[in-house]
């Protein structure tokens, strides 16, 4: 094994990184500095500091749909077979916190390692018990009885607590309800994609936006018949998406090729 081979990724690794990260966002239009360290967990940790603005959706300090797309893609760029797999994190203005990674194989050497105790122990190591002697509770409408023997009466057994509720889970505020400044360009080009998706019979979907742009995209697309547009999903998976009345198959010769691959952690 060469020492290249030797490093996790390659000793190239961080170079590689920082050369791909930074062709991606020139293309993309948003340039940032690149700050590159050692994750706690193993990974390479990058902060991203925009130098013009972030990328819409993108806020400092949170994850985002953009943010996770752009490191599944650089991953997949990254990690080819027969190499030692380095993950890299990405995070908006500040270094992400290091996400735990579900190892099964460090679970089991964990569970074969514990002393394992038998069931001879356990019933040992166990204080016997007295057997449970099951009593009648008495009616309300009489006195509680005395044992046989004339002496106080036996303790009560105490009363369960009450089960705890689960809390109300949050509901999704209506965007349709909210009232918002409209742009007519904004207006006009939402409207185009939703008569494009009624003509094409195709599905589309606008994600990573925030509340008060999803209720514009519903308020325009109003009055355009063939298509159904709808939000969907909770919190930062909330999208809108474009169903039309008549939906039309792919050709074959557009269908994405299957990946095998282990999808990178997000």
């Amino acid at each position: 094994m060469s020492a290249t081979q030797g490093v996790a990724g390659g000793a190239d690794f961080r170079p590689r990184v920082e050369k791909l990260l930074t062709d991606i966002l020139g293309l993309m239009g948003f340039p940032a500095r690149l700050d590159l360290q050692d994750a706690s967990d193993g990974s390479l940790s990058v902060a991203l500091h925009f130098e013009s603005g972030a990328p819409p959706g993108v806020e400092p300090g949170k994850r985002s749909q953009v943010l996770d797309s752009l490191q599944f893609l650089l991953n997949k760029m990254l990690h080819r077979p027969g190499v030692e797999r380095r993950w890299v994190m990405l995070g908006a203005g500040a270094h992400p916190e290091p996400r735990p990674r579900r190892d099964a194989a460090a679970q089991q050497q964990a569970a074969a390692a514990a002393p394992a105790a038998s069931v001879a122990q356990v019933a040992a190591s166990a204080p016997a018990q007295p057997p449970a002697r099951a009593a009648a509770p008495a009616p309300a409408s009489q006195p509680q009885q005395r044992n046989a023997r004339g002496g106080q009466p036996g303790p009560q057994q105490p009363a369960k607590p009450a089960q705890p509720q689960a809390p109300a889970k949050a509901v999704e505020a209506d965007e349709r309800t909210l009232q918002v400044e409209e742009d007519p360009v904004f207006r006009g080009a939402v409207r185009k994609l939703a008569e494009k998706s009624a003509s094409l019979g195709r599905f589309y979907a606008f994600a990573a936006m925030k509340t008060e742009d999803r209720a514009r995209v519903l308020k325009a697309v109003e009055g355009v018949d063939g298509v159904k547009v709808a939000a969907e999903g909770e919190g930062r998976n909330r999208r809108v998406v474009f169903t039309p009345a008549k939906p039309a198959p792919l050709p074959k010769r557009s269908l994405l090729p299957d990946d095998d691959e282990d999808d990178v952690d997000g």
